[in-house]
């Protein structure tokens, strides 16, 4: 076998003068169009993305499972009693140093390729979860949660960004939503383990640890996979970039192949050359240090270069709306909020909303290709805002008559129709969630160019997790002093705000090649 040749050199001999946007776009659409033909993906590509997609298992079953473990800690930590704020930094830590993780990870995927990035990602998991379960005070919890937070934040960019890189285009909404189900199985297992060990002796102990076992499974999975095919072409492996994509569109690909690698290729020079300019026209001296000056280009392209900026803008947007609706503050309080407004088993019930939740993912995974990502947040959203305000309708009518000792509001009536009206009304809040927001914004990978997808999905990573840290942060408070009624009529007001940014400013993109997507913005927002 020959040795990888520089992705400076053509790929195919006869393309040597093919060097405009029309025919890298042409040469684009056939060549992932051929996995079309075929109606499903291979099977190297299942295989792949399920493997990839236990990290989000990891991640659900983290975000389910302090639901359950802030009900039944009891006194175990620090000899007392939580408090409210305790509640809220051993959930908002998680978040926090997965807003820190993000830009760095968005870094180190460049550097390392997306693959080495997976596999720290799982020690760092093990680490957290066994540093939990031996957790004797507060601040020894918060820290393990904090060190799961890293892992959190760096697996939630790059297995999506992964999954995208080596799917083709027909089928990569469906593919990255994948592994957004495995999230909510992740949920539903933690809900469903909390459930039977809620009541057993240091049995929060046993839920938190078990979040090691998905990552020793995935660290030993994960070293049979490849990395993908546009970081190996970046990084000038071709040779072993042609041996995956042969791999992922199967027997008898081969001119398809090497029509996609040249595209890839053309794409490359192209940002190389945008890059030159640009470092021209800033009047910047190139520095010693290889990685920095990478990280300084990739800097510069990504907030001077019009159609990157607009990539960033969307992105940033969707992912800043999906925790500021609220959504994860229901999984990780649900089990309190069940519990606030009279529910016998609260796990139980937070275990309906987890189910709820992984059903209608499935839904999305066989719509978004089909419907298209615009259209089902601009269908979903709506609902959305309808189960909020019938949340906060409820709990107006529910009479609150005593404090716990965390300062929370308890209903003195545990029947009747209005705590079954919270139950009916965060189930179809979440149902419609499921369908949209809680899978498109994880699509940010297909807006962004190679030279800065990385870079840029970290940065719309890290806000998603600052807005979870401030949403997880101050959810008790706003429930303890805003009343539960104010504080679901305040995230049915930012789904609507958020609704007509979308329809404004975020174009569809089904269908396209990840090469494709960069030329819809170029010139303008892209909606039609």
């Amino acid at each position: 076998m020959a040795e990888d040749s520089t992705v400076h050199e053509p790929l195919i001999a006869d393309e040597i003068d093919i060097d405009t946007t029309s025919r890298n776009l042409q040469l684009t659409s056939r060549a992932e169009s051929a996995a079309e033909q075929h109606g499903t993906p291979t099977a190297f590509i299942w295989a792949l993305t399920v493997a990839a997609g236990i990290s989000g298992l990891l991640f659900g079953y983290d975000t389910g499972v302090i639901s359950s473990t802030l009900v039944s800690i009891g006194s175990d930590l620090s000899r007392r009693p939580l408090t409210t704020l305790d509640k809220s930094l051993i959930t908002s830590s998680t978040s926090l140093f997965a807003l820190i993780a993000s830009p760095v990870t968005g870094v180190l995927a460049d550097k390392l390729g997306r693959k080495r990035i997976i596999i720290i990602a799982d020690v760092l998991f093990v680490l957290g979860a066994l540093w939990q379960a031996g957790a004797q005070s507060v601040w020894s919890m918060i820290f393990g949660r904090s060190v799961v937070g890293l892992a959190v934040g760096g697996a939630s960019l790059v297995v999506p960004l992964y999954i995208a890189e080596l799917s083709p285009s027909a089928f990569r909404g469906r593919l990255v939503t994948l592994s957004i189900l495995f999230i909510t199985i992740g949920q539903m297992v933690a809900y469903l383990v909390g459930w039977k060990l809620s009541s057993t002796m240091y049995g929060w102990r046993w839920m938190v640890g078990l979040g090691s076992v998905p990552a020793f499974i995935q660290s030993g999975l994960i070293l049979l996979l490849p990395e993908t095919p546009r970081w190996l072409m970046k990084a000038g492996h071709v040779d072993t970039a042609r041996k995956v994509l042969r791999k992922v569109y199967g027997a008898g690909s081969s001119a398809i192949v090497e029509r996609l690698l040249s595209t890839i290729d053309s794409e490359i020079l192209e940002e190389e050359e945008s890059t030159t300019v640009l470092r021209a026209e800033n009047l910047q001296a190139k520095t010693d240090v290889d990685w920095l000056q990478k990280l300084r280009d990739n800097w510069c392209q990504l907030h001077k270069n019009g159609g990157n900026r607009r990539a960033l803008t969307i992105a940033c947007l969707l992912q800043g709306m999906q925790q500021l609706c609220g959504f994860n503050s229901l999984m990780y309080f649900s089990a309190t909020i069940f519990s606030l407004v009279g529910f016998d088993s609260p796990t139980l019930a937070s275990l309906s909303v987890a189910v709820t939740n992984c059903i209608f993912t499935v839904a999305a995974i066989l719509l978004i290709d089909i419907v298209g990502r615009r259209r089902i947040l601009l269908q979903s959203i709506p609902i959305m805002v309808l189960g909020l305000l019938l949340t906060a309708v409820a709990f107006h009518f529910l009479p609150v008559a005593t404090q716990k000792s965390d300062g929370l509001p308890v209903s003195a009536l545990h029947t009747g129709i209005w705590p079954l009206l919270i139950l009916f009304s965060i189930i179809l809040y979440v149902s419609s969630y499921a369908l949209g927001l809680g899978n498109v914004p994880w699509q940010q990978s297909e807006l962004f160019p190679l030279s800065v997808r990385a870079l840029g999905s970290g940065i719309a990573t890290s806000t998603n997790w600052g807005t979870n840290f401030i949403v997880g942060l101050t959810f008790l408070p706003m429930m303890q002093v805003l009343t539960p009624v104010w504080t679901f009529v305040t995230y049915a007001v930012v789904c609507v705000l958020g609704w007509f940014c979308i329809y404004r400013i975020y174009p569809e993109t089904r269908g396209l090649g990840l090469e494709e997507v960069g030329k819809l913005l170029k010139d303008g927002w892209g909606v039609t």
